[in-house]
């Protein structure tokens, strides 16, 4: 009976060890069912956790440095997609909206641009302060279409913005660590082809390999001036390359002179460099994506571009000395070394004389000018009363050839002024004067168709004496030009014997004549 009574009290005990034998592999799965959840939910929170934590970060900003006019304000309105281009004054601001595909994340970027007067300068407190500044990038824009202001341009700036960090007073310790991640990036800089593709856009996280990588030094002449920030040279409208070989006679050597020396500007500061032109929409997307590669480490897919004179690109850690020193090779008229603004300078201005625009006065309003000069000139002196009128018949004859007795009214003797009985060798001179008005007489009176010859003279001769005998009212005497003729000779014979009494003879003569 013990035996079956304790029997009896050993089946439940075996029945709790059987059904909890049965029953431990149901716990057992159910133990793994739980586990697996909880890696589930692990899993989903640290995906989620991931995700928050790679959320594209706000409050970055972009502090843009130009001279009025050199286009930063089109360049930024542009990279923003806007059309318009509205200018401030003092402090503009814009923003650019930054995309992430891959996430789809959405955020802005704050842009401020500083006018291009330095009395604006106090005004980068507002858009930028000790905490904010390890978020900025500076962007120095310089204008191509005027290269002879470039570096003068970029030093000014770039001194405006070391100023300003100068005075937010940051830590030095904080400061050193901003620094030194500058002079990482650039030492880590590699080409696009290089980098291993994990996302399309956004970086992979830095593995320890990565670490271990031996970081070459750097140079002897970059980033000796560290702003602890990223900085980008934008070269901007270099589609007035063009222009400047055509009217100012740039050749290649200026150009490549222009790029050295902005370049070695860039290794000073550890800064890239794009050439843009809003004009032909060149490299303006590259710069956008280069700005979110160095501030949402976007992962950058462009090269170094060198090839185009006006589509340069040089990413911040690309260059150096040697590489700068190819475009020495091609100078011929100037030395690497030589001052910028000693080979690069500035036009002469061309004066608005030369180009002033000369219109053609009106005929009319000429004419009543001269008219009216005319008007006040004075009236011109009349003939003198005494003077022989001009014949009627308008012939261009005078009238001192008009036959024998004209030439008798007219004779040259009345002309011949009165000798002086004092001066010797008088008669002489008369001699000779009475001599040479024969001659005279004599060729007139022995031509053809002259009165002497008589009416038979030749066909040309006979028309002029018709015309002088109509006009002189044929008073003309042929007949008694001999005569006249030797009291001439004899007039003459007689003045030279006696000179006081010329004119009584003369006139004696004369009346005789008429007579």
């Amino acid at each position: 009976m013990t035996s079956f009574l304790e029997r009896n009290k050993m089946a439940p005990v075996l029945e709790k060890k059987l059904l909890g034998a049965a029953g431990s592999g149901d716990t057992l799965e159910n133990s793994n069912e739980d586990e697996e959840g909880q890696n589930l939910w692990s899993s989903i929170l640290s995906e989620v956790s991931t995700r928050s934590s790679s959320k594209l970060p706000s409050g970055k900003n972009i502090l843009v440095f130009g001279e009025d006019g050199s286009g930063k304000t089109t360049v930024m309105a542009k990279l923003q997609g806007a059309e318009h281009n509205k200018k401030g004054r003092g402090l503009e601001y814009q923003y650019l909206n930054v995309h992430d595909e891959d996430r789809d994340d959405l955020t802005r970027c704050n842009v401020w641009i500083l006018d291009g007067d330095l009395y604006h300068k106090g005004l980068l407190k507002f858009a930028t302060s000790a905490e904010s500044l390890r978020d900025t990038l500076a962007v120095f824009v310089a204008d191509m279409s005027r290269p002879w202001t470039i570096m003068e341009s970029l030093r000014k700036w770039a001194g405006v913005l070391r100023d300003h960090v100068d005075r937010l007073k940051i830590a030095p310790e904080e400061m050193r660590a901003m620094e030194q991640k500058t002079v990482k990036d650039f030492q880590e800089y590699t080409e696009p082809e290089d980098v291993t593709q994990g996302s399309p856009q956004r970086r992979g996280p830095a593995g320890g390999a990565e670490d271990e990588e031996v970081v070459l030094p750097l140079g002897e002449n970059v980033l000796t001036h560290n702003l602890g920030i990223p900085v980008i040279v934008v070269c901007t409208k270099c589609d007035a390359v063009s222009v400047l070989e055509k009217e100012h006679d740039y050749r290649e050597e200026h150009l490549d002179f222009i790029q050295s020396h902005v370049r070695r500007f860039c290794l000073k500061y550890g800064a890239a460099l794009i050439y843009t032109s809003v004009k032909e929409e060149k490299n303006l997307d590259l710069l956008y994506k280069y700005i979110l590669h160095k501030l949402y480490d976007f992962q950058l897919t462009t090269p170094a571009l060198v090839v185009e004179k006006d589509a340069v690109f040089i990413p911040s850690g690309w260059d150096n000395d040697k590489k700068i020193g190819i475009l020495h090779e091609n100078f011929t008229t100037v030395k690497p070394e030589d001052a910028f603004e000693e080979f690069i300078t500035k036009p002469p201005v061309r004066k608005l004389v030369h180009d002033k625009e000369v219109n053609a006065e009106d005929e009319q309003v000429f004419l009543m000018k001269q008219q009216s000069l005319l008007s006040k000139q004075p009236a011109t002196p009349t003939r003198p009363a005494d003077s022989p009128a001009r014949p009627a018949s308008g012939s261009p004859r005078p009238t001192g050839r008009t036959g024998a007795a004209n030439v008798a009214s007219v004779s040259p003797m009345t002309a011949v002024k009165k000798p002086d009985p004092n001066m010797k060798g008088a008669a002489a001179n008369e001699g000779v004067l009475a001599n040479f008005f024969n001659s005279l007489l004599s060729k007139k009176t022995g031509a053809p168709g002259s009165p002497s010859a008589g009416g038979g003279g030749g066909g040309g001769g006979g028309g002029e004496e018709e015309e002088e005998e109509e006009e002189e009212g044929c008073r003309a005497q042929p007949r008694k030009q001999k005569p006249v003729l030797t009291d001439v000779q004899a007039e003459l014979d007689r003045m030279t014997r006696k000179p006081d009494s010329v004119v009584t003879a003369n006139s004696t003569s004369l009346a005789e004549n008429e007579a």
